[in-house]
């Protein structure tokens, strides 16, 4: 015993002699390869021209529903503005089928299932999760609320006094503000560019909701995807039942306005007594289908996109404190082009200085190559994160439906990263050249004016003052 014991004290001093175990850098380590390759989806299109995109996952007892049909907020009068957002809040709570609105309610509550519908300027969207052993009345449901929509007046009544109320307060946010003129202006005259009034949409009838479920509602213009855990027979039986009789109806065709591009170098200031400036600028962008989208996204990630691994928030935040947050955006238009915006909020005494700093960033990314360790870093960012888009299985599904639905080609997914990888130096300096044109660009000021550090009209631009109404 007793040898046992100096034995464990020689030990113990001898382990006490050795040196430590030096800390590790984490920007040291190294990980193997990523591998992932995107899920598959399973296609079918029924008779009636229902398209379906589906991918079983028995993990948990649950199905849920996604689905599209094309006709959205492009389709508005023009006297109407607000009808879709009308639309798309009464298509779920107005009742459907034989099932009055408290009825419906009731039969959605006491089976757990969750149903939503909205618009959005290109599509009617909806989406619904229920347990998998109540597929069944689930779908019945869904069929009820897209087939037989009751759009009840009184659910109509009280979702139009909301959204007249949200119209009496839509100046009470600066940002909102500031992107509101920002699309107004950019998109004038084109549909995008309006915004509900009063008038609009009191002047919207039920009628309205009707005659715009009835021109698009129809199963050649419906996409579903669902995910979850069912049987691909059983499931395919339980749609025909409750799809399978509604006949092609040869929906009239969204109309989509081209957009007319051109120079927007000028500032709009809205005078309102607030400690800080939201300050906006942007210009029109590109569409999805651009073969330079790849590296618009790098170069934007590297300029604002990057949270604080970007420029404009190393140097506006992390260097001159001028801001908690600065960003860029480069949004590629689904079928029509999109907007590059960049933006920050900043106080009153430091507005103009902010906008030198943005701009001047905006030059640096045109003027200069960037440096290869920010590209490697905007590549590997943007590939890595790619694979959080397919958390699920419905973002596997949901995702494949929707790439089809704007068109995008076949391969998208299965070569977004390779094309990503292949952007260079050469490539991020033409775009931004190409892309980005600072003395060109739309700038929008919601704050203080007799605060700012100097007037709007030292940047040598025209300057509109704009009052709220």
């Amino acid at each position: 015993m007793k040898r046992l014991l100096i034995t464990l004290v020689v030990l113990l001093v001898l382990a006490a002699c050795l040196p430590a175990a030096s800390p590790v850098d984490p920007r040291q380590l190294t990980f193997a390869p990523m591998a992932f390759t995107v899920p598959p989806v399973d296609q079918i299109t029924l008779p009636n021209g229902m398209r379906l995109y589906l991918r079983e996952d028995h993990e948990l007892p649950m199905v849920r529903i996604s689905g599209m049909f094309d006709g959205g907020a492009l389709s508005e009068p023009d006297d109407k503005v607000g009808l879709t957002d009308l639309f798309g809040s009464t298509l779920r709570i107005g009742g459907a089928g034989e099932r009055g609105p408290e009825e419906f309610d009731q039969a959605l509550e006491e089976l757990a299932i969750n149903l939503s519908a909205s618009v959005d300027s290109y599509a009617t969207n909806f989406s619904l999760s229920a347990r998998a052993a109540d597929l069944e009345p689930a779908l019945e449901l869904l069929a009820d609320m897209v087939r037989r929509p009751q759009f009840a007046p009184q659910r109509i009544e009280i979702t139009r006094q909301q959204m007249l109320e949200g119209i009496r307060r839509r100046n009470d946010q600066p940002g909102a503000v500031a992107s509101r003129l920002f699309r107004e202006t950019l998109y004038a005259g084109h549909p995008f560019g309006r915004t509900p009034s009063v008038a609009s949409v009191t002047a919207i009838e039920r009628a309205d909701l009707l005659a715009f479920q009835q021109r698009f509602f129809h199963p050649d213009n419906l996409w579903l995807a669902i995910s979850g855990d069912f049987e691909r027979a059983d499931l395919l039986r339980k749609l025909t039942a409750v799809f399978g009789d509604w006949a092609t109806g040869a929906p009239k065709k969204q109309v989509v306005p081209a957009v007319t591009t051109q120079a927007q170098g000028r500032v709009l200031v809205t005078d309102k007594d607030l400690p800080q400036t939201t300050v906006m600028i942007g210009e029109l962008g590109i569409r999805k289908d651009n073969p330079d989208v790849y590296a618009v996204q790098v170069m934007n990630f590297i300029l604002g996109g990057g949270g604080f691994n970007s420029r404009l928030m190393r140097e506006i935040r992390s260097n001159r404190g001028l801001a908690y947050s600065v960003y860029s955006g480069f949004r590629p238009g689904r079928r029509l082009p999109g907007v590059f915006y960049a933006g920050c909020e900043t106080k009153s005494a430091s507005t103009l200085e902010a906008i030198d700093l943005l701009r001047a960033e905006l030059r640096l990314m045109r003027d200069q190559p960037v440096g290869s360790e920010e590209l490697v870093l905007a590549q590997e960012s943007l590939i890595n994160s790619f694979v959080f888009s397919f958390d699920d299985s419905h973002a596997v599904v949901s995702q494949s439906m929707q790439l089809d639905f704007y068109d995008y080609p076949p391969d998208y997914l299965s070569r977004y990263r390779e094309r990503i990888a292949a952007v260079s130096i050469t490539d991020v300096q033409r775009v931004a050249q190409t892309y980005l044109h600072p003395d060109q660009q739309l700038l929008v000021l919601v704050g203080k004016v007799d605060s700012f550090d100097r007037a709007p009209e030292s940047l040598n631009l025209p300057v509109t003052n704009v009052s709220l109404d």
